[in-house]
């Protein structure tokens, strides 16, 4: 389970460690072009079972905090799906990894 921890003083939120990779190489891409966006996720039962959101500019303070020492690989298709939604105007909201296609 990874963390990636935003502001200062920060807030916590939680991510699979495969999922904290996904969404870092897509936040990154984002704000490295200086693009300011929302993110958006569904919060766990734990938590309450709400939404929560953050706005994201280059200016933003994050922190990825992987518990695990392998990269994990790269699924392209997660990437594009993620990278539409924080290209729309309802902003980058963390979807589950898509299922692989099928090969005809």
């Amino acid at each position: 389970m990874g963390i990636l921890l935003y502001g200062s003083p920060s807030i916590e939120v939680s991510f699979d460690d495969r999922a904290l990779t996904h969404l870092q190489i897509v936040i990154t891409a984002k704000l490295r072009r200086r693009e300011s966006f929302i993110f958006s996720w569904t919060d766990s039962a734990d938590e309450g079972s709400g939404r929560s959101s953050i706005w994201l500019d280059p200016s933003s303070t994050l922190y990825y905090r992987f518990f695990g020492s392998r990269v994990p690989s790269i699924n392209r298709e997660w990437i594009d799906v993620l990278m539409n939604s924080a290209n729309s105007g309802g902003g980058l909201y963390f979807t589950a990894e898509p299922l692989p296609r099928r090969a005809k």
